[in-house]
């Protein structure tokens, strides 16, 4: 549990989703990174939402990794 006490969440807007094989790419991509604590693809709306322990991985990490499956992360 002590994972979720240094904890953060946030949403990113997303563009270039359009259906299940991105949701899978970028749930897979994201949640293989170290600190991740869930991903959460939310296609109809454009957004991604992220728990992550911020000692063990940056936003920017999270959001080029993002970028690197070909998606635009604003």
């Amino acid at each position: 549990m002590e994972k979720l006490i240094n904890s953060r969440k946030t949403t990113l807007k997303v563009n270039g989703m359009s259906c299940d094989h991105c949701v899978k790419a970028i749930e897979g991509s994201v949640g293989e990174l170290a600190g991740i604590n869930s991903v959460k693809v939310h296609l109809d709306a454009g957004k991604v939402d992220v728990e992550f322990n911020p000692s063990e991985v940056s936003l920017n990490k999270i959001k080029g990794t993002i970028d690197d499956q070909g998606y635009d992360v604003e």
